[in-house]
């Protein structure tokens, strides 16, 4: 569920970004009051426990501070921003298996720091934004991954098939907290806002072991922890630096190189310049203190090499019936495989206990959800595949559940999953929505 902003919200934000655009230079210095508004704080819970979440280190739930009072919780925490008493918590981690192997961290700040959290993002955010890069997509207002998506497949078709698929080593986790505030700074003057910022980077982390017990460490003087309401917010106004000296440096003109961003993940289209490319923003990487995974970075020319960027794969496709070759961008086998997983996981022999009415909606429900996103581009195919082992899985669990034999094909046909059971065709979905209508 989407929240709408409050009209008052909204138009102190679109002053402070009409001020940001109006005048590049101008520090704000009179935000800090902003943030302890009563509107700005119930919108700031409003959005957080919509969110949800898990609890920071102090166990404190969204259901505990409804018990206690919504009102009387904003109020108290309203009065501690006022009189510049508050302190943020340690932030809980736990560490998240990635799918391609290994563990990521993930900060979680208690709900209250989350709070405050939020509404000092709903004050900076429009300030920010008058300043970010519009080939910049993550974590922004009007843009998406997919947007992001399009511009890569955009360039690709328009002959820049050169290409710097790059990464970064642990990017949240290396952002220097020194060069960030300057970066902050650079907008805000507000020497309590800026305060804020700054606990918030310097806040230790916990972390639980197997027994139970708590070790807290001392965070350091680099990283914003992912999970943190305020970190991409942060992330983007230090990712600028890269973005912006690239652009300062003409190198968009003079290598022919044009980056698209999202988040930490960027890719540089370029027209046979990308080895230059690459030293370029690695040298401006490395001075502003990030690091490029040389392991994960390469250079591709995308009619010979694919390259996979946010979930999606770029390379040669060829069209049906003509064998025409042309450049496309279709969901990755990354992307198929992490829904296969999911699919498999809910069709197992734990869920036997669902009525087939629950799964299948369970089932619709993450089917559409990957659609949603798997959307763009080349579809067909992976359509299909998942299709096809969706119905197999639901399959294998009717089987199960009603210990029958056999591949299942004979007594489950794909069309009575879809017709009696309601399970969901992606393929279906997709030739109806390209069906011309008249």
């Amino acid at each position: 569920m989407r929240l709408s902003t409050p009209i008052k919200i909204q138009e102190l934000q679109q002053k402070l970004h009409l001020k940001a655009k109006e005048e590049p230079e101008f520090r704000f210095y009179s935000l800090y009051d902003k943030v302890y508004r009563a509107d700005i704080l119930a919108h700031a819970w409003a959005l957080c426990r919509a969110n949800g979440g898990a609890p920071g280190v102090d166990g404190q739930t969204f259901e505990d501070i409804e018990a206690y009072g919504v009102e009387r919780f904003l109020g108290e925490v309203a009065q501690e921003l006022r009189n510049q008493a508050y302190q943020p918590s340690a932030v809980r981690r736990v560490m998240i298996p990635k799918k391609t192997g290994g563990e990521r961290p993930l900060g979680i700040p208690t709900i209250k720091d989350r709070v405050i959290q939020t509404a000092v993002k709903l004050v900076l955010e429009p300030i920010f934004e008058a300043d970010f890069t519009p080939n910049a997509h993550g974590y922004r207002p009007g843009h998406s991954a997919l947007q992001a998506v399009a511009e890569v497949h955009e360039g690709l078709r328009a002959g820049a098939t050169d290409v710097v698929d790059a990464d970064l080593s642990k990017f949240f986790d290396t952002i220097p907290h020194a060069e960030l505030m300057k970066s902050v700074a650079r907008r805000v003057s507000d020497g309590a806002m800026l305060h804020l910022i700054k606990m918030w980077l310097e806040a230790p982390f916990e972390e639980t072991d197997e027994r139970g017990g708590r070790t807290r460490r001392n965070s350091g003087c680099r990283g914003t922890p992912q999970g943190g309401v305020i970190s991409p917010l942060l992330a983007n106004i230090y990712m600028r630096r890269f973005l912006k000296a690239w652009e300062q440096r003409d190198h968009e003109h003079t290598l022919r190189a044009h980056i698209v961003n999202y988040a930490d993940d960027f890719v540089i289209l370029c027209r046979g310049t990308a080895e230059r490319a690459l030293a370029e923003a690695r040298a401006i990487l490395t001075r502003i203190g990030l690091t490029v995974n040389e392991h994960k970075t390469r250079v591709c020319q995308v009619w010979k090499q694919p390259f996979d960027f946010l979930g999606y794969s770029f390379g040669p496709c060829y069209a049906v019936g003509t064998g025409r070759p042309y450049l496309g961008a279709r969901p990755s086998a990354k992307g198929v495989a992490g829904l296969r997983e999911t699919l498999r996981d809910m069709t197992g022999r734990a869920t036997l206990t669902q009525s087939v009415t629950e799964l299948i909606g369970d089932m619709n429900r993450v089917l559409q959800g990957w659609a949603n996103y798997f959307s763009y581009g080349t579809l067909s195919k992976a359509y299909r595949t998942v299709d096809a082992y969706a119905a197999q899985c639901v399959r294998k669990w009717l089987l199960c559940k009603h210990k029958e034999r056999g591949p299942g094909t004979r007594q489950y046909p794909d069309g009575r999953l879809t017709k009696e059971y309601g399970l969901t065709s992606l393929t279906r979905q997709l030739a109806a929505h390209r069906k011309p209508r008249g």
